[in-house]
């Protein structure tokens, strides 16, 4: 099936919230790779990501209400790989990847400041489809820092980019 339909485009999803952990009530910020992602309209302008209810994400985007959409670059790859296998309910995600954390001026959540760009969403809907939720956002900035080869996954650790548009 995910030769059909890819390849798909990989961004890291940031998430923040405070959760219940070990008996313990603590903020904690997420990074997850995400491939199944996409605009839903434009007025207002939503963007939707489709997560795993397994994912730590999951349970921080719930709690948290927001998401941020963070556009990278090919170089990304490991980094990507690494928030894609491994859940930030026991790791420092940033810390391992050693990526740089900045606070959104716009909603109540992190960024990475690595990103060519950011799409910055409060949840407007959660909606249950099975094994994953579709989470709709209300986009309230979006920015695009620059330009540059972006990451694209074909299956499992096969990757590829394309040339940025002029």
């Amino acid at each position: 099936m995910m030769k059909l339909i890819g390849p798909r485009e990989t961004v890291l999803v940031t998430s923040k919230a405070h959760v219940e952990h070990f008996g313990k009530r603590l903020e904690k910020e997420d990074i997850l790779a995400v491939d199944w992602h996409m605009p839903c309209s434009l007025e207002p302008f939503t963007y939707a990501i489709a997560i795993n209810k397994k994912h730590f994400s999951h349970k921080l985007i719930l709690h948290g209400k927001a998401f941020i959409v963070n556009i990278i670059p090919k170089e990304l790859e490991q980094q990507a790989l690494f928030c894609g296998t491994h859940s930030g309910e026991h790791v420092d995600k940033f810390r391992e990847t050693k990526l740089t954390k900045i606070e959104s001026n716009h909603i109540d959540c992190v960024k990475i400041a690595e990103a060519l760009g950011w799409i910055e969403c409060e949840v407007m809907h959660a909606i249950d489809i099975h094994d994953h939720t579709l989470f709709i956002g209300k986009v309230r900035y979006f920015e695009m820092k620059r330009e540059a080869k972006r990451l694209y996954h074909i299956k499992d650790n096969e990757f590829t980019t394309v040339f940025p548009s002029s």
